[in-house]
């Protein structure tokens, strides 16, 4: 991958780390307690345990998010950034635009989600 590439990439990513940042997501509270004035039945506490359950889930994926693309930055200053960890081949340029932080080519990407697929059946 050339350099004029690379640095295309690494914009991206850090472009995608600060909307993350700086989105609100992971600084809000609102959603993370409960008052137990607002509370008047079962149905409400509910409504609001689902609605913290949802939040804690779109922390986690930006959390998660955050770091491989902090990975994915670190591959990009070790000269390793679009290569397959499993084989060693150069993941797909669409590949690389839709996830920049992947760390698989399309074909060990699909049989790590089959493996996992699978492990979660037996």
């Amino acid at each position: 991958m050339n350099k004029k590439t690379m640095e295309k990439f690494k914009e991206n990513l850090l472009l995608t780390k600060t909307k993350i940042l700086n989105g609100g997501i992971l600084r809000s509270n609102e959603d993370l307690h409960i008052s137990s004035d607002d509370l008047p039945d079962e149905a409400d506490l509910a409504n609001s345990v689902i609605n913290q359950q949802v939040t804690f889930n779109i922390r986690q994926r930006e959390l998660s998010k955050l770091r491989f693309i902090d990975e994915a930055l670190h591959r990009i200053e070790k000269g390793t950034f679009g290569c397959c960890e499993e084989c060693d081949e150069a993941i797909g340029a669409k590949r690389l635009e839709n996830q920049p932080w992947t760390t698989l080519c399309i074909e060990h990407a699909e049989e790590a989600e089959r493996g996992t697929s699978y492990a979660k059946m037996g």
